[in-house]
């Protein structure tokens, strides 16, 4: 029995699977919230203990890890976590392989889920697809022939800092109008939010953001993406047009990267799989109608869920292993 080890360091979450090979069965599975505050080195001790206690006596043929950040994927160093602590170059890689002497891959969560789409998802049978993550942020990555692209220095995927808008709201990046700045879940619930205070009464239409504020009780400080979604099937004006703008944004940066790098298929994961049909057919449509249109491609629903990242973690760790 070959047993794999997958991590998962998410923003807000750490979980920890372990697989038989060739199994598509998680025989251990353990997950934990980040305690508020956590740092680099609270995260490593919580996932110490998640490892120990799903190996018990077993040992691993090698371990694969998805990390929430920018990763060196060549020497397996963590750049720096947008949403935690401490982890500035942190060589991840490393301090797993001395402590439990086998092979161990890491890479970014984008990539990672990349490759597990690939190998055990909706890429299965696909030798290039495009996956694209729209939740918090959005961001992006490649299987080209089979096989991860991350470019020179380990950043190809952001099409979530594409400018769709020049004229648009100003990102967090700097640039304005970026496909991350209109259709990731928090910027869609800042942009509801800032048209609800600036015309509380919004043309007077009854449905215009009435079905948002019954969400939150009112209070606008409550808004989610998730919540716009909601608000949008339920027939909110206002949370229809924000979650349309989301659509067109991600469609019009689907359509430029398909004329780029023509990509059999994207694959899109996050929050975006939930936001309803009318959104997936705003962003097929807009897609089609900005790409080439001898360009052919699909654009299709992620199929792993929150477990992308470990699955992504299985098929990296399958990657070190010789003559697998």
């Amino acid at each position: 029995m070959t047993l794999i080890l997958a991590l998962d360091f998410g923003g807000t979450k750490l979980a920890a699977a372990l697989v038989n090979i060739g199994s598509r069965k998680w025989l251990r599975y353990e997950r934990r919230l980040s305690p508020v505050g956590a740092n680099a080195s609270t995260d490593l001790e919580i996932m110490r203990s998640l490892i120990y206690s799903l190996l018990e006596d077993a040992k691993p043929a090698a371990i694969g890890v998805s990390f929430g950040g920018p990763v060196d994927a060549s020497t397996g160093t963590v750049r720096l976590s947008h949403h935690v602590a401490g982890w500035e170059n942190i060589p991840l890689k490393a301090l797993l392989e001395d402590e439990f002497g086998v092979s161990v891959g890491v890479d970014n969560d984008a990539n990672i889920a990349a490759l597990g789409e690939h190998r055990f998802g909706a890429g299965q049978g696909y030798d290039s697809l495009f996956y694209i993550t729209v939740s918090t942020g959005v961001g992006g990555g490649w299987i080209l022939n089979g096989q991860p692209w991350r470019g020179a220095g380990g950043m190809a995927g952001e099409i979530g800092h594409i400018v769709v808008d020049p004229a648009g709201p100003v990102c967090l990046c700097g640039k304005r109008g970026c496909v991350e700045r209109l259709a990731s879940g928090p910027y869609m619930a800042q942009n509801v939010r800032e048209i609800l205070e600036k015309e509380p009464q919004r043309r007077g239409e009854l449905r215009d953001g009435e079905v948002l504020r019954g969400l939150v009780g009112g209070d606008l400080t409550l808004l989610t993406g998730q919540l716009v979604s909601e608000a949008a099937a339920a027939g909110d004006d206002l949370a229809k047009e924000v979650l349309h703008k989301a659509a067109w944004a991600l469609g019009v940066g689907i359509g430029n990267v398909a004329n780029l790098m023509n990509p059999q298929r994207f694959v899109l994961g996050g929050g975006v799989t939930k936001a309803g049909e009318d959104f997936w057919r705003v962003v097929r449509q807009v897609a089609r109608e900005t790409a080439l249109p001898e360009v052919d491609f699909e654009v299709v629903p992620a199929v792993l869920g929150d477990d992308a990242p470990l699955w992504g973690g299985v098929a990296i760790a399958s990657m070190t292993i010789p003559n697998l």
